[in-house]
């Protein structure tokens, strides 16, 4: 499908799942639909399923957004206290229009969570209480994270899915990578046809040197990694280290949950010119969850100041995460809300567009991790590749299965489109639109 035929099908208000290659436009499509709600006074709730995806947007993540947090239940009592905050029923009153990106990264049950917490605040008996719901991923990309053995459910598993029943648009047309053969490489890991000329032009970035100004961004399919080279480049530095230590208070068991939940490290090192990334939402101060940045200097307190990529300039102070019942904290952490960011996980990396990275796949181990990594970059030039093993490559077959079947509904949607004519699709968009003034 064409961008200009899904945003006319998102502008008609049907519920819809936007899909495509990575590179293929699905978030600018969500940008220039974003901007014609806003231009005819429609509310729109910008979420994703990662901070970093969520930035791109100016949103937040979904957790956040519907008050569902980072539990894996929802009861009654704590829809009662969703129930209870103002600021959250005007959230609602306001949202006509419900967007959610990188859905392959959120569960089945957490879109089914979120679901039942919209039908609480709006109408209880249509698909997420008669919101219009935009759905926006590739399921080729990294899944849920799931515990040790578990297999993950993705959101068209889920039963919000068969309600709101969305209309596929999958998107055609790649504009992130800018040579043919980084595009050949990842139509050759969609399609399962790596073959040896595709793993031969791959390891042909073997060890090589980037030709850039910029630095690399380095890449790794594991934590430890990544804590290995932040903390190496951490040691480069010749400044004094300030070091902040987590707090916590309340029962065992949940402090341990939260701290799990909230990536914050229990015991965060600074120095001044470390690279950083912000590990919470906080739209007042002007940061969420996946804002990078440099600590350019420490305030009068100690606190660090952080000049973020796009220049604004942030005193980073400490936050609290809780597991709270009736109102009561039963589980609470405070820290500065910042960890090191020279390197990053394939995880974090989803929703990111790079110019140059320096990537280690020798230990991927679930499908999407290859893929996402090497979507990341827009040319096979911008990469360092430092090991790779077989599954950085491999598909799910299921999802293999799945996006077949995608594309074919996708067809059939611009066909059954392409019978509307002119009048009768402006008339149909201009009724939704006037519905909501």
């Amino acid at each position: 499908m064409k961008q200009k035929t899904a945003l006319d099908i998102l502008k008609l208000g049907h519920n819809v799942f936007l899909t495509g290659p990575a590179g293929s436009g699905k978030t600018y499509l969500l940008q220039q639909y974003i901007d014609y709600l806003k231009k005819h006074n429609i509310g729109v709730a910008i979420t994703a399923s990662t901070g970093i995806a969520a930035t791109q947007m100016n949103g937040q993540t979904i957790h956040s957004w519907s008050g569902m947090g980072i539990s894996d239940t929802f009861s009654e009592a704590d829809f009662t206290k969703l129930k209870n905050r103002h600021y959250h029923k005007q959230r609602f009153k306001k949202t006509k229009v419900l967007i959610i990106d990188e859905v392959s990264m959120l569960h089945a049950h957490q879109l089914d969570i979120v679901n039942s917490i919209c039908k609480k605040f709006k109408e209880p008996f249509l698909p997420f209480g008669g919101l219009q719901v935009i759905l926006c991923g590739d399921f080729f990309q990294l899944p849920p994270i799931t515990r040790f053995g578990e297999e993950a459910r993705f959101v068209h598993q889920s039963e919000a899915w068969e309600e709101m029943s969305p209309k596929v648009c999958y998107l055609e047309e790649q504009h992130r990578q800018e040579d043919r053969q980084m595009l050949q490489i990842l139509n050759d890991i969609r399609s399962q046809s790596c073959d040896e000329k595709t793993i031969s032009l791959l390891c042909s970035r073997e060890n090589k040197t980037i030709k850039s100004s910029i630095t690399p961004t380095k890449l790794y399919t594991h934590n430890a990694n990544v804590d290995v080279i932040n903390n190496l480049e951490l040691r480069k530095i010749s400044g004094e280290a300030q070091i902040f230590r987590m707090k916590t208070s309340g029962i065992e068991h949940l402090v341990n949950a939260v701290k799990k939940g909230c990536l914050a490290p229990e015991t965060l090192v600074l120095k001044k010119g470390a690279v950083v990334m912000f590990v919470k939402n906080n739209f007042e101060r002007g940061y969420v969850n996946g804002t990078l940045g440099t600590v350019i200097d420490f305030d009068m307190k100690g606190m660090p100041i952080v000049r973020t990529t796009s220049g604004k300039r942030i005193v980073a102070t400490p936050e609290k995460w809780s597991i709270e019942e009736n109102d009561a904290p039963l589980a609470t952490i405070t820290q500065v809300p910042l960890r090191l960011a020279w390197a990053i996980t394939v995880h974090k990396s989803q929703g990111m567009t790079l110019d140059a990275v320096e990537m280690d796949l020798s230990k991927s181990f679930e499908y999407g991790m290859g893929y996402v990594a090497l979507s990341r970059v827009r040319t096979l030039a911008g990469i360092k590749l430092l090991g790779i093993n077989d599954i950085a490559l491999a598909v799910n077959p299921k999802i293999f299965a799945l996006d077949k079947e995608l594309e074919k509904l996708s067809h059939d949607n611009v066909t059954e489109f392409g019978k509307l004519g002119l009048a009768e699709k402006t008339t149909a968009q201009l009724a939704f639109a006037d519905k909501f003034e």
